[in-house]
């Protein structure tokens, strides 16, 4: 992406309260501090935009329901640090409060929480699972503020906390610089359900709400501790993309299985000019009227037999692709292209058949992690999380690059007008490779 001034009317930093939570690892709570602190401030009145760090469908969704606004991804390699500078400095101009959630521990992955939180310098508040921890509460919290010189560390805050005297014990025992800014109790009434991949989505959840209401109210005395510094967030843009698109409509799956996408690749494609309507595959009998066809990625193993038993969807894209028309598919949509697939329990239903090949889902991770794609039209880059095992016979035409050394490179395939891979890739870092993607007419 090529980066330009700013405009003179828009030259000026922008400040905003802004906090980056954070955690020593996966599941002590970031997603649940920062909705609840979302939704308090929201309930308040006041405009809370929130980010999440990485690569993650799932949590954002929470976020979204939590703030009311668009969430946002914020990885500093899939993305680069000028497009998350342009995201914050945009959302400093419109919200009274930034939140930032981290991904896994803080100084996990090759681009870290930390390294987000460094590089935008927006302090840090790490969230740590209490249960069962007395002084060693403080010990990981001393190792979390002192790991790395230079990181701006707020402080702590305690989740599942088991009492006032469990809550007076774990600051006791902080090194006297160090703020306790929350003590969370322990409530069963507040925590997420999950699955596989993650939690469950948003709309799953059917009393989300009153978690949400629940756990903001554990944090309400806390607020005052837990209201963030300002920051100054320099001004910053990038050349839009060329309108490539103008005139297209594109059509995106978006249901109960497929729902796995990047608000900012939906962004990318309207700036070229596209025009979006949704669609279940799931629920519609057929497709709207469109150029191109979009299917994200999701939990079609989860809804087999539906997606198998609605034949004239399974038409509808077959009638597409023989037109000439694009298809562009990532991981769940991908697999409901295929001949096959087959959940964790063994039993298999037909999909669209359009790739030739099958897919069982695994009860171990299969690929995760980020992925630079090379084609013909230059570098794009994304990344990889399923459980699924591959039988295909077609052969890529292209095969990604893993950023980690245990990782595995991933197939991206091209059937006439189709193209397809397990990859979730970030338009905006290629808006121009990524409108191939809509254009049609490829050959075989």
């Amino acid at each position: 992406m090529t980066v330009s001034p700013a405009s003179s009317l828009t030259a000026e930093p922008r400040s905003c309260p802004a906090m980056l939570i954070s955690a020593p690892a996966s599941g002590q709570g970031k997603t649940t501090v920062t909705a609840a602190l979302a939704y308090y401030h929201r309930q308040q009145g006041r405009r809370v935009r929130v980010f999440k760090t990485g690569p993650d469908f799932i949590d954002p969704q929470i976020l979204v329901y939590a703030c009311g606004q668009p969430v946002y991804q914020l990885d500093l390699w899939m993305m680069g640090e000028a497009h998350c500078r342009e995201l914050l400095y945009r959302a400093a101009g419109e919200a009274d409060l930034i939140l930032i959630e981290g991904v896994m521990g803080l100084f996990d992955g090759e681009s870290s929480s930390a390294d987000l939180a460094q590089a935008l310098a927006v302090p840090v508040a790490a969230v740590i699972d209490a249960q069962g921890m007395a002084q060693t509460f403080a010990a990981v919290a001393y190792g979390l503020a002192n790991y790395r010189p230079g990181l701006q560390f707020s402080g702590v805050i305690a989740n599942k906390v088991g009492s006032a005297g469990h809550a007076k014990m774990l600051q006791e025992a902080l090194p006297a610089d160090m703020s306790l800014l929350a003590a969370m109790s322990r409530d069963e009434a507040v925590g997420l359900p999950s699955r596989h991949l993650g939690l469950l989505q948003a709309d799953e959840i059917g009393d989300l709400d009153a978690r949400l209401l629940r756990a903001a109210e554990l944090l309400n005395s806390f607020i005052p501790c837990l209201l963030p510094e300002s920051v100054n967030f320099a001004a910053i843009s990038t050349d839009p993309p060329p309108r490539l698109l103008q005139g297209k409509r594109i059509a995106v799956a978006r249901d109960a299985a497929f729902s796995f996408i990047y608000q900012a690749n939906l962004d990318c494609l309207q700036a070229m000019g596209a025009e979006l309507v949704f669609f279940s595959p799931l629920l519609d009998s057929g497709l709207p009227e469109a150029d191109s066809v979009y299917l994200p990625g999701g939990y079609p193993e989860l809804h087999l037999q539906t997606l198998a038993d609605n034949l004239p969807m399974k038409q509808a894209l077959k009638d597409h692709h023989r037109a000439g028309k694009a298809i562009y598919a990532e991981c769940g949509g991908f697999l409901y292209l295929l001949d096959s697939l087959a959940d964790k329990e063994g039993y298999q239903a037909a999909m669209v058949g359009l790739l030739p090949g099958n897919a069982v889902m695994q009860t171990r991770l299969a690929n995760l992690g980020m992925h630079s794609l090379q084609l013909e039209q230059g570098e794009i880059r994304g990344h990889s999380f399923h459980f699924s095992k591959l039988d295909a016979v077609l052969e890529p035409i292209a095969v990604s690059t893993a950023q980690r050394s245990f990782g595995h490179g991933e197939g991206f395939f091209r059937k006439g007008s189709l193209q397809a891979s397990y990859l979730h890739l970030y338009f905006p870092y290629k808006p121009q490779l990524a409108a191939g993607f809509f254009s049609g007419l490829q050959s075989d």
